[in-house]
Order: C-alpha cells, then sequence, then structure tokens
C-alpha cells in the first residue's frame, strides 16, 4: 500500500483504524495459538489446568479472597498418603478401586 497517494483524511482514518486492526489480529492469534497449546497438551493426555495448575489474580481494588483448605474425603486404605476431597476428576487410584469392584464407601474418611 503507497500511503503517499492519500490525503491527510485518508492518512488519519487509517491511523484511526491501524490499533483496532491490530487489537483484532492479537486477539485472534491468542486463540489460534491457544488451540494449538491445547491440542499438543491433549495429545499427551493432559488438560492445560494439568499442566499449569489455575492462575487466580486479586481483583484491583480489592484483596483476594484466600481460599481455606478442603478436608479429606477419601483416603486409600494401604496407603495413607493417596486422598481426595471429592472435588474434581477422580483420581487414577480411586478410578482403579471402583474398577476392581471395591465400593467407595471403603474409601470414606
Amino acid at each position: 500500500m503507497d500511503i503517499s497517494k492519500l490525503t491527510t483524511k485518508e492518512l488519519q482514518a487509517l491511523l484511526k483504524r491501524i490499533p483496532k486492526e491490530i487489537d483484532k489480529r492479537k486477539q485472534q492469534e491468542k486463540s489460534k495459538l491457544m488451540e494449538q497449546i491445547t491440542q499438543i497438551a491433549s495429545e499427551g493426555g493432559y488438560s492445560l489446568r494439568d499442566l499449569i495448575g489455575t492462575a487466580t489474580r486479586p481483583v484491583k481494588g480489592k484483596k483476594a479472597l484466600k481460599r481455606k483448605p478442603v478436608a479429606v474425603k477419601y483416603r486409600h486404605p494401604e496407603q495413607a498418603d493417596l486422598t481426595w476431597t471429592g472435588r474434581g476428576r477422580k483420581p487414577n487410584w480411586v478410578t482403579e478401586w471402583l474398577g476392581e469392584g471395591k465400593a467407595m464407601e471403603t474409601l470414606a474418611v
């Protein structure tokens, strides 16, 4: 595009459109990159949350909420370090336990 042939009015109009176009393209690139990253994680058997956790930012002007740890609801009877709060996806050890035909109630704390 040869901008030397544009009028001052056309240049000013173009100047107003440029930041909007840059923001639009950045958002498109960001979305495309997020899809690619999600695809790579998925191919490895992970979700993005598995790999990077969840990021929380405090809201401007407000203090970040501090969450209390959630109490353990389930514990492996033979390996005490294997615990689960009952929230989120079932851990592999719980799935294996249930797959062996054992009852979930036997894991309750």
